[in-house]
């Protein structure tokens, strides 16, 4: 990257002396950004781009208000400090309340085991993309759509504050994305594959297979049976369980949400039993190597490890300083912003359900009829209500694996569902295919995991009985 913020550092500690005693906290955060994006839709490119992106951020909070500037050009840092000040004196009419967190003075780089994706040529980059389509178009003549994308991104961030943390942050990360459409007439279906890294380079050049397979998921679609729409005791694998626990609990973690939310605060109370003695939940940027780790989170508060649920129980939620001051709770380490044109705001990291004690192979005994459903096609959740679709799916009958079918959704209440959580199998996979969006930042790299669940009571979507 380029050294245009070498002498920020400086610049910065200066600012913030000089007009620190106008505000009760101030923070200012530098930027820069270097990334490729390349989308390839059946066999013409739609997107070939590289940029570099320079910019910051000055928050700054008075007697309870924030105010907030961004801007392009550090020339202008003054009178963005300036706005950011003006605007929250005048909103600010009650207390400030940020949970104390350490002062910090460090430099950090979150390590790559590999090749850094932005010493790798574009041309090779496009070539990897185009490599990826064909498999896609080439498996079957029924697939009449298909798509490639790629993206890289490299950040350095600075983050200097009022209370003396000077912080200098960079990562890596890349992500792409497979789909490809099957049509037989009427008949439409759709199989994707996402994943992601902030390792290598090398995790994205070996996907042959997993993109195969899901052009392969869309063709064997065409053929199959819907679901017979019904209530059923369902198993569902380790990706659909890491997208379960992010969508449908983990927002409801982040406790901005609870605290703007009485209803949801009172439902979310600390101590209360949400499902089974052997479930454990978590969610923590501390554990290296996934796409939501780092070292501090853009308030400067050290990255954790959160249990959320402990044996079944409720016992904590994730933070920003403000919203763990004002809940009397401890910060996080979850106040995350999309970049330097958006304020942090509370974001999960890396959300996993603890791998459990019972055999995959048991989870199946004794069901009579039910469905097994494995990967995902997309979902949406609306506060404890969910729905998602699965990218394939099978009957379950007399405790095996049967015939497969299509067009399978799952919906439910999110506290229902995880009290009807009847057993957590011994498996565990992380799915580092995440993007999360909330509050209008879209595609924060997230890190989801967990075991096989099996759970009774399921609402499953499909063709009328």
């Amino acid at each position: 990257m380029s050294h245009l913020l070498a002498d920020a550092k400086n610049m910065l500690s200066e600012a913030i002396a000089r007009f620190a005693s106008r505000v009760d906290y101030l923070a200012i955060r530098l930027e820069e950004a270097e990334a490729t994006d390349i989308l390839l839709r059946k066999d013409k490119i739609e997107t070939l781009s590289e940029g570099i992106s320079i910019g910051g951020q000055v928050r700054a909070c008075y007697k309870g208000g924030w105010g907030f500037a961004s801007f392009n050009q550090l020339s202008t840092l003054t009178e963005r400090i300036e706005e950011a000040i003006a605007a929250a004196r005048l909103v600010g009419e009650e207390e400030t309340i940020l949970a104390p967190v350490p002062t910090v003075k460090a430099d950090c780089c979150l390590p790559l085991t590999g090749t850094n994706p932005r010493e790798v040529p574009l041309a090779q980059k496009k070539a990897l993309c185009t490599h990826y389509s064909e498999i896609l178009r080439s498996l079957d003549p029924r697939i009449t759509t298909t798509s490639v994308r790629y993206s890289d991104s490299a950040q350095r961030v600075i983050l200097a504050t009022s209370e003396g943390t000077l912080i200098e942050q960079s990562w890596v990360d890349m992500e792409m994305r497979f789909a490809a459409t099957a049509r037989n007439g009427e008949t439409v279906q759709t199989g994707r594959e996402t994943t992601g890294s902030r390792k290598a380079y090398e995790d994205l050049t070996n996907l042959d297979e997993q993109v195969r397979s899901a052009a392969q998921r869309a063709v064997n679609a065409l053929s199959l049976p819907p679901v017979k729409g019904n209530t059923y005791t369902v198993v569902i694998d380790p990706i659909l369980s890491g997208l379960f626990v992010h969508e449908a609990f983990g927002h409801l973690s982040e406790a901005d949400m609870a605290y703007e939310n009485p209803d949801l605060l009172e439902v979310m109370t600390l101590g209360r039993r949400f499902g089974p003695k052997e479930l454990q939940i978590f969610d923590g940027a501390a554990p290296q190597g996934h796409r939501g780790s780092y070292f501090y989170d853009d308030e400067g508060t050290p990255a954790t490890i959160t249990q959320l649920i402990k044996d079944g129980v409720l016992v904590g939620r994730l933070h920003s300083r403000e919203t763990a001051g004002k809940l009397k709770e401890a910060p996080t380490g979850n106040a995350r912003c999309l970049n330097y044109h958006y304020a942090p705001i509370v974001r999960m990291t890396n959300t996993w359900i603890e791998r459990g004690t019972t055999p995959v192979q048991d989870l199946f005994a004794e069901i009579k009829e039910g469905v097994y459903a494995r990967n995902w096609l997309g979902g949406m959740t609306n506060g404890e209500m969910f729905t998602f679709s699965a990218g394939e799916a099978w009957m379950i009958r007399n405790g095996q694996i049967a015939e497969p079918v299509r067009d399978v959704t799952l919906s439910g209440n999110v506290f229902s569902t995880l009290a009807d959580i009847e057993a957590i199998g011994d498996d565990f996979y992380w799915d580092e295919s995440g993007g999360c969006g909330k509050g209008g930042q879209s595609g924060l790299p997230v890190g989801c995991g967990g075991p096989s669940l099996r759970i009774r009571n399921v609402v499953v979507g499909g063709e009328a009985s």
